[in-house]
């Protein structure tokens, strides 16, 4: 079921282009890969559908209702910096998250940093980057959500922690829910993609269903990747 439809999608930041005509559509129940190098428009692109940027012209319908405060809500974006307060305590940022997001589950948040062993008692500023991108993703996993959309989760983040990161959103989406991730960290992550989404300089360059594209191309994603960026 179609879950987010972006059509003509233009933003320019003063006289610099940085997405031109972007057309797609994402079904639910599936993961995406927003893949390209820095500078590609990923980030400009997820701020868009979260409602933290305004485009230039076009459209995006997230369950055919066009973006306004309303659709807010049903988007859980993760942003790749550290957004986090350095002096908060892991458990202040649960309780910051409660007092934020009608739809978060502190219960689910808690529960999910035990598990994968992020200390609530422990200061942001004491957490390495592996506990620092774990805790941000449990954050961001523990809305309920219709989209959620992790900007580079694994940016920083020793082997180790990237593997339990992979986990944890391999069991968050759900028939309903959709996941994008973007990372130029393809061979980590496209074992988990349902789709793939190549953009080049505010361009979509390519996009489709992960193994098709392994098929047509005779490549695995991070193989089309290099091909798709060899000049970028």
């Amino acid at each position: 079921m179609e879950l987010l439809k972006i059509e003509n999608l233009n933003k320019k930041y003063n006289n610099k282009i940085a997405l031109s005509n972007i057309s797609l559509s994402l079904d639910s129940g599936k993961v995406y890969g927003l893949l390209g190098p820095n500078g590609s428009g990923k980030t400009t692109l997820m701020k868009i559908i979260a409602g933290l940027h305004r485009q230039t012209f076009g459209d995006v319908f997230i369950n055919g209702e066009a973006l306004s405060y309303k659709t807010k809500a049903k988007v859980s974006y993760m942003p790749t910096e550290n957004f986090l307060y350095d002096s908060f305590k892991v458990k202040d940022a649960v309780k910051f998250y409660t007092e934020m997001y009608e739809d978060f589950s502190e219960e689910n948040a808690f529960n999910l940093l035990k598990e994968i062993g992020v200390d609530t008692e422990f200061r942001i500023s004491k957490l390495s980057s592996g506990l620092v991108g774990k805790l941000k993703v449990a954050l961001a996993l523990s809305r309920n959500a219709d989209i959620y959309m992790l900007d580079e989760p694994l940016n920083g983040v020793d082997v180790l922690s990237r593997d339990v990161i992979i986990d944890l959103i391999t069991r968050s989406y759900g028939e309903n829910k959709t996941i994008v991730i973007s990372t130029h960290l393809v061979n980590e992550i496209e074992k988990i993609l349902d789709s793939v989404i190549f953009l080049k300089d505010g361009n979509l360059e390519l996009f489709g269903d992960a193994e098709e594209l392994r098929i047509s191309h005779e490549k695995s994603i991070e193989g089309i990747y290099k091909e798709v960026y060899k000049n970028a």
